[in-house]
Protein backbone atom coordinates (compact mmCIF):
# COMPACT_ATOMS: atom_id res chain seq x y z
CA UNK A 1 0.00 0.00 0.00
CA UNK A 2 1.47 3.36 -1.01
CA UNK A 3 2.04 6.06 1.57
CA UNK A 4 -0.23 9.15 1.51
CA UNK A 5 1.24 12.23 -0.09
CA UNK A 6 2.88 14.76 2.20
CA UNK A 7 0.97 17.98 2.74
CA UNK A 8 4.22 19.81 2.03
CA UNK A 9 4.21 18.40 -1.49
CA UNK A 10 0.99 20.20 -2.40
CA UNK A 11 2.01 23.27 -0.41
CA UNK A 12 5.28 23.51 -2.32
CA UNK A 13 3.44 23.57 -5.64
CA UNK A 14 1.06 26.29 -4.45
CA UNK A 15 3.94 28.45 -3.20
CA UNK A 16 5.65 28.10 -6.57
CA UNK A 17 2.50 28.95 -8.53
CA UNK A 18 1.62 31.95 -6.35
CA UNK A 19 5.11 33.34 -6.89
CA UNK A 20 4.45 33.39 -10.61
CA UNK A 21 6.63 30.30 -11.06
CA UNK A 22 9.73 32.33 -10.18
CA UNK A 23 10.50 31.37 -6.58
CA UNK A 24 13.70 29.40 -6.13
CA UNK A 25 13.37 25.78 -5.04
CA UNK A 26 15.73 26.22 -2.10
CA UNK A 27 13.58 29.14 -0.89
CA UNK A 28 10.49 26.93 -0.99
CA UNK A 29 12.42 24.24 0.88
CA UNK A 30 13.47 26.72 3.58
CA UNK A 31 9.89 27.90 3.97
CA UNK A 32 8.57 24.35 4.42
CA UNK A 33 11.54 23.01 6.34
CA UNK A 34 12.57 20.41 3.74
CA UNK A 35 15.57 20.06 1.42
CA UNK A 36 15.66 21.65 -2.02
CA UNK A 37 16.54 18.19 -3.38
CA UNK A 38 13.12 16.94 -2.25
CA UNK A 39 11.42 20.00 -3.77
CA UNK A 40 13.22 19.35 -7.06
CA UNK A 41 12.06 15.72 -6.96
CA UNK A 42 8.43 16.78 -6.43
CA UNK A 43 8.70 19.30 -9.25
CA UNK A 44 9.92 16.60 -11.63
CA UNK A 45 7.46 13.87 -10.56
CA UNK A 46 4.42 16.16 -10.52
CA UNK A 47 5.44 17.90 -13.77
CA UNK A 48 5.05 21.44 -12.45
CA UNK A 49 6.28 22.99 -15.69
CA UNK A 50 3.45 21.30 -17.62
CA UNK A 51 0.70 22.84 -15.48
CA UNK A 52 -1.08 25.37 -17.73
CA UNK A 53 -1.32 28.95 -16.54
CA UNK A 54 -4.83 30.10 -15.68
CA UNK A 55 -6.16 32.94 -17.78
CA UNK A 56 -9.58 34.34 -18.70
CA UNK A 57 -11.31 32.42 -21.46
CA UNK A 58 -11.94 34.12 -24.81
CA UNK A 59 -10.67 37.36 -26.29
CA UNK A 60 -11.09 40.85 -24.87
CA UNK A 61 -14.39 42.60 -25.45
CA UNK A 62 -14.55 44.08 -28.96
CA UNK A 63 -11.66 42.00 -30.28
CA UNK A 64 -12.24 40.93 -33.93
CA UNK A 65 -9.04 38.98 -34.59
CA UNK A 66 -10.98 35.74 -35.03
CA UNK A 67 -13.41 37.07 -37.61
CA UNK A 68 -13.48 34.67 -40.56
CA UNK A 69 -11.48 32.04 -38.72
CA UNK A 70 -13.18 28.64 -38.64
CA UNK A 71 -11.02 27.43 -35.77
CA UNK A 72 -7.47 26.13 -35.46
CA UNK A 73 -4.25 27.23 -37.07
CA UNK A 74 -3.68 27.15 -40.84
CA UNK A 75 -2.40 23.89 -42.30
CA UNK A 76 1.36 23.57 -41.85
CA UNK A 77 1.47 26.16 -39.05
CA UNK A 78 4.33 25.50 -36.63
CA UNK A 79 3.71 28.18 -34.02
CA UNK A 80 3.60 25.54 -31.29
CA UNK A 81 7.22 24.51 -31.85
CA UNK A 82 9.64 25.80 -29.26
CA UNK A 83 12.32 26.59 -31.81
CA UNK A 84 12.49 26.36 -35.59
CA UNK A 85 15.69 24.36 -35.25
CA UNK A 86 13.67 21.36 -34.03
CA UNK A 87 11.50 21.17 -37.13
CA UNK A 88 14.18 21.99 -39.69
CA UNK A 89 17.17 19.94 -38.56
CA UNK A 90 16.18 17.52 -35.79
CA UNK A 91 14.97 13.98 -36.74
CA UNK A 92 11.21 13.66 -36.96
CA UNK A 93 11.28 10.02 -35.87
CA UNK A 94 8.52 9.42 -33.28
CA UNK A 95 10.82 7.70 -30.79
CA UNK A 96 13.38 10.49 -31.05
CA UNK A 97 10.70 13.13 -30.57
CA UNK A 98 9.43 11.28 -27.49
CA UNK A 99 12.95 11.23 -26.04
CA UNK A 100 13.29 14.93 -26.82
CA UNK A 101 10.07 15.73 -24.95
CA UNK A 102 11.26 13.70 -21.96
CA UNK A 103 14.59 15.55 -21.99
CA UNK A 104 12.81 18.91 -22.03
CA UNK A 105 10.94 17.90 -18.87
CA UNK A 106 14.06 16.76 -16.97
CA UNK A 107 15.94 18.88 -14.49
CA UNK A 108 19.48 19.66 -15.78
CA UNK A 109 20.96 18.24 -12.57
CA UNK A 110 19.04 15.00 -13.13
CA UNK A 111 20.51 14.86 -16.64
CA UNK A 112 24.01 15.14 -15.21
CA UNK A 113 23.35 12.39 -12.68
CA UNK A 114 21.94 10.17 -15.43
CA UNK A 115 25.21 10.68 -17.34
CA UNK A 116 27.15 9.53 -14.27
CA UNK A 117 25.06 6.37 -13.94
CA UNK A 118 25.31 5.55 -17.64
CA UNK A 119 29.08 6.11 -17.71
CA UNK A 120 29.58 3.91 -14.64
CA UNK A 121 27.34 1.15 -16.04
CA UNK A 122 29.16 1.22 -19.40
CA UNK A 123 32.53 0.92 -17.67
CA UNK A 124 31.47 -2.09 -15.56
CA UNK A 125 29.70 -3.77 -18.48
CA UNK A 126 32.69 -3.27 -20.78
CA UNK A 127 34.97 -4.88 -18.20
CA UNK A 128 32.64 -7.87 -18.05
CA UNK A 129 32.70 -8.28 -21.83
CA UNK A 130 36.45 -7.83 -22.33
CA UNK A 131 37.57 -9.74 -19.23
CA UNK A 132 40.50 -12.15 -19.82
CA UNK A 133 40.47 -15.21 -17.55
CA UNK A 134 44.16 -16.22 -17.87
CA UNK A 135 47.15 -16.31 -20.23
CA UNK A 136 45.64 -19.23 -22.17
CA UNK A 137 42.36 -17.39 -22.84
CA UNK A 138 41.95 -17.44 -26.64
CA UNK A 139 39.00 -16.67 -28.91
CA UNK A 140 38.54 -18.05 -32.43
CA UNK A 141 36.50 -15.73 -34.66
CA UNK A 142 35.25 -16.56 -38.16
CA UNK A 143 36.22 -13.66 -40.45
CA UNK A 144 34.90 -14.83 -43.84
CA UNK A 145 33.69 -17.81 -45.81
CA UNK A 146 34.38 -18.56 -49.48
CA UNK A 147 32.34 -21.22 -51.25
CA UNK A 148 33.32 -22.98 -54.47
CA UNK A 149 31.80 -25.84 -56.44
CA UNK A 150 33.67 -28.47 -54.44
CA UNK A 151 34.95 -26.86 -51.26
CA UNK A 152 34.24 -24.22 -48.64
CA UNK A 153 37.07 -22.08 -47.36
CA UNK A 154 36.87 -20.45 -43.95
CA UNK A 155 39.24 -17.84 -42.58
CA UNK A 156 39.54 -17.44 -38.82
CA UNK A 157 41.13 -14.81 -36.60
CA UNK A 158 42.75 -15.98 -33.37
CA UNK A 159 42.56 -13.49 -30.51
CA UNK A 160 45.21 -14.37 -27.95
CA UNK A 161 45.15 -13.39 -24.29
CA UNK A 162 47.68 -10.56 -24.65
CA UNK A 163 45.73 -9.00 -27.55
CA UNK A 164 42.44 -9.29 -25.69
CA UNK A 165 43.99 -7.78 -22.56
CA UNK A 166 45.32 -4.83 -24.55
CA UNK A 167 41.79 -4.18 -25.80
CA UNK A 168 40.46 -4.47 -22.25
CA UNK A 169 42.95 -1.87 -20.98
CA UNK A 170 42.09 0.60 -23.76
CA UNK A 171 38.37 0.11 -23.22
CA UNK A 172 38.74 0.63 -19.47
CA UNK A 173 40.78 3.82 -19.95
CA UNK A 174 38.19 5.37 -22.28
CA UNK A 175 35.26 4.41 -20.03
CA UNK A 176 36.98 5.72 -16.89
CA UNK A 177 37.70 9.09 -18.54
CA UNK A 178 34.04 9.38 -19.49
CA UNK A 179 33.03 8.57 -15.90
CA UNK A 180 35.47 11.11 -14.41
CA UNK A 181 34.12 13.83 -16.67
CA UNK A 182 30.49 13.04 -15.78
CA UNK A 183 31.26 13.03 -12.04
CA UNK A 184 33.06 16.36 -12.13
CA UNK A 185 30.24 18.03 -14.04
CA UNK A 186 27.72 16.74 -11.51
CA UNK A 187 29.80 17.81 -8.50
CA UNK A 188 30.28 21.29 -9.92
CA UNK A 189 26.50 21.81 -10.15
CA UNK A 190 25.02 19.73 -7.29
CA UNK A 191 24.38 21.34 -3.88
CA UNK A 192 26.40 19.94 -0.97
CA UNK A 193 23.32 18.33 0.59
CA UNK A 194 22.34 16.40 -2.54
CA UNK A 195 21.67 12.83 -1.42
CA UNK A 196 23.13 11.44 -4.66
CA UNK A 197 26.61 12.37 -3.48
CA UNK A 198 26.43 9.40 -1.10
CA UNK A 199 25.91 7.04 -4.02
CA UNK A 200 29.27 8.12 -5.41
CA UNK A 201 30.91 6.38 -2.44
CA UNK A 202 29.40 3.09 -3.57
CA UNK A 203 30.61 3.74 -7.10
CA UNK A 204 34.06 4.38 -5.69
CA UNK A 205 34.15 0.96 -4.03
CA UNK A 206 33.06 -0.78 -7.23
CA UNK A 207 35.52 1.19 -9.33
CA UNK A 208 38.44 0.48 -6.99
CA UNK A 209 37.55 -3.22 -7.08
CA UNK A 210 37.70 -3.19 -10.88
CA UNK A 211 40.97 -1.24 -10.78
CA UNK A 212 42.49 -3.84 -8.44
CA UNK A 213 41.52 -6.69 -10.76
CA UNK A 214 43.59 -5.28 -13.64
CA UNK A 215 46.36 -3.59 -11.62
CA UNK A 216 48.85 -6.45 -12.11
CA UNK A 217 48.50 -6.26 -15.88
CA UNK A 218 48.35 -2.48 -16.27
CA UNK A 219 51.48 -1.92 -14.17
CA UNK A 220 52.52 1.59 -13.20
CA UNK A 221 52.33 3.22 -16.66
CA UNK A 222 48.78 4.44 -16.11
CA UNK A 223 49.17 5.05 -12.38
CA UNK A 224 48.61 8.80 -12.57
CA UNK A 225 45.51 8.40 -14.72
CA UNK A 226 44.04 5.79 -12.37
CA UNK A 227 44.71 7.95 -9.31
CA UNK A 228 43.13 10.94 -11.03
CA UNK A 229 40.04 8.87 -11.79
CA UNK A 230 39.72 7.51 -8.24
CA UNK A 231 40.37 11.01 -6.88
CA UNK A 232 37.30 12.34 -8.65
CA UNK A 233 35.23 9.74 -6.84
CA UNK A 234 36.85 10.37 -3.47
CA UNK A 235 36.13 14.08 -3.82
CA UNK A 236 32.42 13.32 -3.51
CA UNK A 237 32.87 11.39 -0.27
CA UNK A 238 35.10 14.05 1.32
CA UNK A 239 32.72 16.88 0.50
CA UNK A 240 29.75 14.94 1.85
CA UNK A 241 31.60 14.19 5.11
CA UNK A 242 32.44 17.87 5.53
CA UNK A 243 28.79 18.83 5.08
CA UNK A 244 27.66 16.21 7.61
CA UNK A 245 30.16 17.48 10.18
CA UNK A 246 28.96 21.05 9.67
CA UNK A 247 25.34 19.96 10.17
CA UNK A 248 26.25 18.08 13.35
CA UNK A 249 27.87 21.20 14.82
CA UNK A 250 24.75 23.25 14.07
CA UNK A 251 22.59 20.69 15.91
Amino acid sequence: MSRPRSNNRAAALQIWLKSGRTKKLYEIGDELGVSDVLIRKWKFLDKWDEIPAKRPRGAQKGNKNAVGNNGGAPQGNQNGLKHGLYSKFMPQNEEFQELLRMAQEMDPLDMMWFSVEVAFSKMMWAHRITFVSDKDDMTKVLKRTKDSDTTTEREYELQHANDKQATDIKTFAVASRELRSAIREFLSAAPDNDERRAKLEYMQLQAEKTKAEIAKIKGDSNKNEAEDWVGALKEAAERRKAVNKANEKKE
